[in-house]
């Protein structure tokens, strides 16, 4: 696409594009996140930036908690053209394996570190992984860092963890990092995880902070440790076959609005998260970690095959050459 700078000088400022509300065009984006989520924010503001910078020549439509079909369902439809657009996080690895990237612990410090990433030729690496997919990668946007909780003790550095049983989603990636820093890794489902720390079976977990409020986590942990261990974005993709359908400058809108949204995300991130671990701070006991300490226990990872072989050596290289972690 050509001609993003006019474009986004026109959804940063306000500017109604003329001429693109000749005619409405329904834009559909399917989240699995349920609404009142981050996700759902996200995309209210995006809908927002996007009808204004059109002048209503786009009807964005948002579906939460996957109405449209299953999240794989919807990924597979939008290289189908059944389907516009969806914001997804861990099952674009399916798609595009360079964004297990952001599996890698301890690689991102802050969100800064991610928008560098972004911005740098590692960033475009993982963008151009979409070509040959069927989608195109309009922005990626916030998520959240993930934090440990468990009720034996404050984890502080990685000795802490040894023994602890952490439950973890069924990640081949996850269970080898928490294995590896000492911990008795526990695949569990979500929806299995208060009962099984309420019941002792296993000790902790680790999710974002929002997680931990919102599902009432602090009632049946006694600590939090900021440990900022993995960070996931969430992605915006679009099917080609959609972006191809309609109007040119409507298509070029959708992607531009989409990479403007992306700063927003990240302090509405920053921001949320504070907030969060503020309103938790007399729920649950909350530490720091040594980040340098952890960063140092997971430096076998970056050259095991469970990672490597997934998201591709040049991938890694890139990544800590963009990051200054060479």
């Amino acid at each position: 696409m050509t001609q993003l700078k006019p474009l986004l000088l026109a959804a940063a400022t306000g500017l109604a594009l003329p001429g693109l509300a000749t005619a409405q065009t329904v834009l559909q984006i399917n989240s699995s996140l349920p609404e009142g989520s981050f996700a759902h924010v996200f995309l209210q503001e995006y809908e927002t930036r996007l009808e204004a910078a059109t002048d209503g020549g786009v009807d964005v439509q948002i579906f939460m908690s996957n109405t449209l079909g299953s999240e794989e369902d919807v990924l597979q439809g939008l290289a189908l053209g059944t389907h516009h657009a969806s914001l997804s996080a861990s099952a674009i690895a399916q798609i595009n394996p360079r964004t297990a990237i952001f599996d890698l612990p301890y690689l991102f410090e802050d969100r800064a570190a991610v928008q560098t990433f972004a911005a740098s030729p590692a960033g475009e690496m993982m963008a151009a992984g979409f070509e040959g997919t069927g989608m195109v990668l309009a922005a990626m946007w916030d998520n959240g860092f993930r934090q440990i909780t468990n009720s034996v003790r404050p984890i502080v550095v990685p000795a802490d963890l040894e023994g602890l049983k952490i439950r973890t989603p069924t990640s081949r990636q996850r269970v080898e990092m928490f294995n590896t820093l000492g911990a008795n890794a526990t695949p569990l489902s979500f929806g299995e995880v208060y009962s099984a720390l309420d019941q002792g079976v296993i000790d902790g977990q680790e999710n974002p902070a929002q997680i931990v409020e919102s599902a009432r986590l602090y009632e049946v942990q006694e600590y939090m440790s900021l440990s900022n261990h993995v960070y996931l974005p969430t992605f915006l993709v679009f099917g080609e076959p959609y972006l191809a359908g309609v109007d040119p400058a409507l298509a070029e809108a959708m992607v531009t609005v989409a990479a403007e949204t992306a700063a927003w995300t990240f302090e509405w991130g920053d921001t949320t998260d504070a907030e969060v671990v503020a309103s938790l701070a007399d729920r649950i006991a909350i530490n720091e970690i040594d980040f340098a300490a952890f960063q140092a226990a997971a430096a076998p990872l970056y050259d095991s095959p469970t990672f490597v072989d997934v998201i591709g050596a040049d991938m890694i290289a890139a990544t800590r050459e963009a990051l200054g972690l060479q």
